[in-house]
């Protein structure tokens, strides 16, 4: 077992690196690789920068050099859903982009039958199991994320909202999602809210990343211990 852990920022993923054992950093393609073992896991950790593009970089990277068996995305997003509140925690169970025509992906590669990158039933049970585990203080919520290169105002909302009804949208997941999907890789996708349609400033960005992303890594560490079982 060969987990690579990708979160797109350097605040998402500074709580997991004084968790990484016997750490040995790679550098490639201007980012750095933090290898070693969590848990006894061995894992393969970085933050790949935002967007899409950065992400799926770092992603093939994952695979192709590092050999990663299993991937997690864990960091933070923004909520879209009206239940889901700053300091929640979802987990996807399917990911989308909203900004990709559907056709490009179901008429052309990879050929998906539906617009959507399943998350791995595996891990899915596994996620389930490690939650019930933890003593949260925040609600943790599985479903539906998307993603997509624009900062969701009120007039995307509800556009998005009518059309893949998600929890959360950010900038990376589906794209790791993706590439995961067209070198079957398992993947799962865990990311705390630090805000909302309601609390949507960037200072609530600002103020509430360090403490989403580490309940984004304290249920990721549980995860990993789940799969080291």
């Amino acid at each position: 077992m060969r987990v690579g852990i990708i979160c797109a920022g350097d605040r998402e993923v500074a709580p997991f690196l004084p968790m990484i054992c016997e750490c040995k950093i790679t550098e490639k393609a201007m980012l750095k690789f933090y290898e070693g073992t969590i848990n006894n896991v061995e894992v393969v950790v970085l933050f790949s920068g935002v967007c899409k593009v950065n992400a799926a970089i770092a992603t093939q990277i994952l695979i192709d050099t590092f050999r990663v068996n299993t991937i997690i995305n864990a960091g933070t997003a923004g909520g879209i859903n009206e239940k889901v509140q700053v300091f929640d925690t979802v987990i996807s169970t399917e990911v989308a982009y909203h900004d990709v025509a559907p056709n490009i992906l179901t008429e052309f590669h990879p050929w998906l039958k539906t617009v959507f990158f399943k998350a791995d039933p595996r891990l899915l049970s596994l996620s389930q199991s490690a939650v019930h585990k933890l003593e949260l203080r925040h609600n943790v919520f599985w479903g539906r994320m998307v993603t997509g290169e624009v900062f969701v105002t009120d007039r995307e909302r509800p556009k998005i909202l009518e059309h893949f009804d998600p929890l959360t949208v950010d900038m990376e997941t589906a794209s790791i999602a993706h590439v995961c999907h067209v070198n079957s890789i398992p993947f799962i996708s865990i990311r705390s809210v630090t805000d909302t349609a309601t609390h949507s400033a960037s200072g609530d960005f600002e103020e509430n990343c360090p403490k989403a992303a580490a309940i984004a890594r304290d249920i990721t560490v549980a995860l990993l211990t789940e799969l080291g079982n």
